[in-house]
């Protein structure tokens, strides 16, 4: 009885022993074994549905002549695209344009586009800001646009507008033809005043999808879909040339004012900014 006794208490110890070591086998397994299969079905989802890492792509974004790199999935659409831009450069993704290979559409993926790994990707728009700053909009404008609403009296005969052309033609404005229609030069549009009597000239950079306004102090590049109207009226004793208003803004007030603008370019500014072309 007592040998039962002690080969039993043997055999227990035998078997602790298998389990101590049995676990210290198990508490000494490499950091790396246990991550693995806590990482397995994470892996064998992605894998299940082809968000695998692989399929992330990047790419170079050229924005006034910077280089930006981004990464993004090659099925990814350009509207997606486009969002994410608006997050990273802070221009609105309505008012982008984005060039490869011609425009591409916000119903295309990166993908079938032909975008890859490395590509460059040239994108036009400004930002709200810049485009607001355009139109330096004070009080005073909104308040003498608000009175001009009311009125039917010609835009000539307004006090926003008088001030400007009794000063009489420029100089050096471009001839003007009245009852005609023509396209727009290949050289720019010059010899025009804005608001405070200030030089004018317009660049129609159709390929980019840009107009150009340039002053004395500077030029702003406005993608065609930043400017939301275009309105004209002739100048009364001289039909041969328009005032023109460009609408930067949401509201009426913002318009950029252009005067002495020849009447037979008239449509095709129309057409050209408010995309009744096609270019591409």
């Amino acid at each position: 009885m007592e040998q039962n006794c002690e080969i039993q208490k043997n055999d227990s110890k035998v078997l602790d022993s298998s389990e101590n070591n049995e676990s210290r086998k198990t508490d000494d397994l490499p950091s790396e074994c246990k991550i693995k299969k806590t990482e397995e079905p994470a892996d064998k989802e992605n894998s299940e549905n082809g968000r695998g890492p692989e399929d992330l792509i990047e790419i170079k974004i050229i924005f006034s002549k910077k280089k930006y790199d981004v990464q993004i999935s090659a099925d990814a659409t350009v509207a997606t695209l486009k969002k994410q831009l608006q997050g990273l450069l802070g221009v609105p993704d309505s008012m982008q344009k984005l060039m490869f290979k011609g425009l591409l559409q916000d119903n295309q993926t990166l993908k079938s586009a032909g975008v890859v790994k490395g590509t460059k990707i040239m994108l036009v728009g400004s930002t709200l800001k810049d485009v607001l700053a355009v139109s330096s909009v004070s009080k005073q404008d909104v308040a003498e646009a608000e009175k001009a609403g009311t009125t039917k009296e010609p835009l000539c005969k307004q006090k926003l507008h008088k001030k400007i052309l009794d000063k009489g033609l420029p100089e050096d404005v471009m001839p003007g033809i009245k009852n005609v229609k023509e396209r727009l030069p290949p050289a720019p549009l010059s010899g025009m005043l804005n608001k405070h009597g200030g030089k004018v000239r317009l660049t129609f950079k159709l390929e980019q999808d840009q107009l150009w306004l340039s002053t004395k102090e500077r030029t702003e590049k406005l993608p065609m879909s930043s400017i939301k109207n275009v309105i004209s009226e002739s100048i009364e004793g001289h039909e041969e040339y328009h005032i023109m208003g460009l609408q930067l803004g949401p509201t009426e007030a913002s318009r950029y004012w252009i005067y002495w603008v020849p009447a037979q370019y008239i449509d095709a500014i129309k057409d050209a900014v408010l995309g009744k072309w096609q270019y591409f």
